[in-house]
């Protein structure tokens, strides 16, 4: 009944039901409607005309599905709709492009909405546009000329990158997870503005332009394709960097020294390309640095040495790391950057949030000689550390039990010698652990902690002859026993104190029993009497003869 209400926002509450037709038959004047991020279902007419026109639609994680709102048709004026995560499982209509062409913002991620995309969008107004997680088909046709900020990530779109995508004003591109073909078109080093590049999961191929030099660039994303060549040159002039993720490529080469010059690098994923050479000790300037992933290359030489200058993984300050998100100025929202997986806890898993706040260090599956610095264990916030296959000596550090964040810890299939240090059983939150197949000795520290780890995993020590101690089987000789092995042996040894003791009190508890049997059973009694006293007669003849026959002798 407000006949004069012009705005109406019940957007992020836990509202439930119905919208129905009659909700909205006095509201002519209605102008902005905000009932997002609720659990509301609007259910129209298909033939329903509305009695008001729309400038801003917030209607995000409602029910508005499955068929493509047909209300809208009508909505020529809106320039801000949100239909994400509402259901929808249709195509795109033929009037999309004629009533959102006065549209700016358009978010209709994360429903199943097929086919393919329309052809002459170039030509709408759209500056944010957010179609990812859905099933869209087809070739990215030519974007909108003041496109700025681009998601189509998550659908099965095919072909090369349009032709005039040089031509936009674009600051984000996000087109991860899809089947995109050819190579990177230099017509992309014209887009200045750019920001934020993902085309990672695609099937992308060649070398990468050099001119993305001439580009501020802070997110570069491009896992997971075909790219090659040497580690890009261009990138020294990127010093805004703050995430690189080139891995599960064929890059090869060596790194560079000049890789610790860039300084605001938060995220470094070089892993499964075939890189050389040693690790550039500059690396430990990269003090942002919060994921460090060089798996899976052919990396020889040793391992940095003052690992402690990357202070970004000591401590637990998250501080300064707004800008791994987007912030979304229309909605008041947040849009998550970080898409990448990580090896952890023995198991490869792909993070489409969170891979900010998972310090880590990997760098598995390569050449790697030396002993394991020191100094790593001064890197207090780290949650996942994995130096397995590879050539690693020496000891483990002793301190490494500092490492009070830790859940994950693989140093296995190395050729690490000595004992397992005892700091190990003081990292609480570790909930995986392998040292399998090195050169360890010595007895394995005790704790509730690794006790339960070796239950859930029992090869964790496996591959080690000179371990010893519980919960292996093999017990440490001499004064090296563990005390559980010491009670392991006394269980079969034979206690002096304890053997007399049980036998008295046998002894007297069988006595009872037989007073209690005589006292309760009066024939028993008589017939035990009568023994006694038959066997005393038969003992004193037979001693008194005896005597006697001695006597005569």
């Amino acid at each position: 009944m407000l006949g004069n209400l012009t705005f109406m926002d019940l957007s992020r509450n836990n509202l439930i039901g119905d919208f129905t037709e009659e909700h909205f038959t006095s509201l002519t004047r209605l102008k902005v409607l905000r009932l997002g991020r609720n659990s509301l279902r609007l259910t129209f007419g298909l033939d329903w005309i509305p009695p008001f026109s729309l400038e801003v639609a917030d209607l995000g994680s409602s029910q508005l599905g499955p068929s493509f709102p047909a209300w809208l048709q009508s909505q020529v004026d809106i320039w801000l709709m949100d239909i994400s995560s509402t259901v929808i499982v249709d195509r795109l209509p033929d009037w999309f492009n004629t009533t959102f062409a006065k549209v700016r913002y358009l978010d209709i991620s994360n429903n199943e909405i097929s086919g393919r995309l329309p052809r002459n969008m170039e030509f709408m107004s759209m500056e944010n546009f957010f179609i990812n997680s859905n099933k869209l088909t087809g070739e990215i046709p030519n974007l909108p000329r003041n496109i700025t900020t681009l998601d189509l990530s998550g659908n099965s779109l095919s072909g090369n990158l349009p032709s005039n995508i040089g031509i936009t004003y674009l600051s984000s591109l996000w087109l991860r997870s899809n089947q995109i073909t050819g190579r990177i078109p230099k017509s992309l080093c014209k887009v200045e503005a750019l920001n934020s590049l993902d085309l990672s999961n695609n099937l992308l191929e060649g070398q990468l332009p050099q001119c993305f030099g001439v580009m501020d660039i802070g997110f570069l994303m491009l896992s997971n394709n075909r790219f090659s060549g040497n580690f890009p040159s261009f990138l020294k002039r990127l010093r805004q960097l703050k995430s690189l993720d080139l891995s599960h490529n064929s890059f090869s080469g060596r790194l560079p020294l000049w890789i610790g010059e860039l300084a605001e690098l938060r995220f470094l994923g070089l892993n499964h390309n075939t890189f050389s050479g040693e690790i550039p000790p500059t690396i430990s300037n990269l003090s942002h640095l919060r994921h460090l992933n060089l798996a899976g290359n052919g990396l020889s030489g040793a391992i940095p040495w003052h690992m402690s200058n990357i202070t970004a993984m000591i401590g637990m300050d998250k501080s300064n790391y707004e800008n791994e998100l987007f912030f979304d100025g229309y909605l008041g929202t947040f849009h998550t950057l970080d898409f990448s997986s990580a090896v952890i806890k023995g198991r490869e898993l792909n993070y489409s949030s969170g891979i900010w706040d998972l310090v880590s260090i990997d760098l598995s599956f390569n050449q790697l000689t030396g002993v394991i610095p020191e100094e790593i264990a001064a890197l207090d916030a780290l949650i996942n550390l994995n130096l397995s296959w590879n050539q690693l000596s020496g000891k483990i550090p002793n301190k490494i039990g500092a490492l009070q964040a830790l859940e994950s810890l693989d140093l296995s299939r190395s050729m690490l010698s000595g004992g397992i240090p005892s700091s190990l059983s003081d990292i609480t939150y570790l909930s995986y652990l392998d040292l399998s197949d090195n050169n360890l000795t010595g007895r394995i520290p005790s704790g509730r902690q690794l006790d339960t780890l070796y239950t859930q995993q029992p090869s964790m020590y496996s591959g080690n002859s000179g371990l010893c101690g519980f919960p292996l089987p093999i017990s440490c000789p001499g004064k090296n026993a563990t005390r559980k092995d010491d009670q392991k042996r006394n269980e079969h040894s034979f206690e002096p104190m304890t053997f007399y003791f049980g036998l008295a009190l046998g002894f007297i508890l069988c006595l009872w029993v037989v007073f209690c049997i005589l006292l309760f059973k009066k024939a028993w009694r008589t017939a035990y009497f009568c023994m006694v006293d038959k066997t005393y007669d038969q003992m004193y003849v037979f001693s008194v003869l005896t005597w006697k026959s001695w006597a005569r002798k």
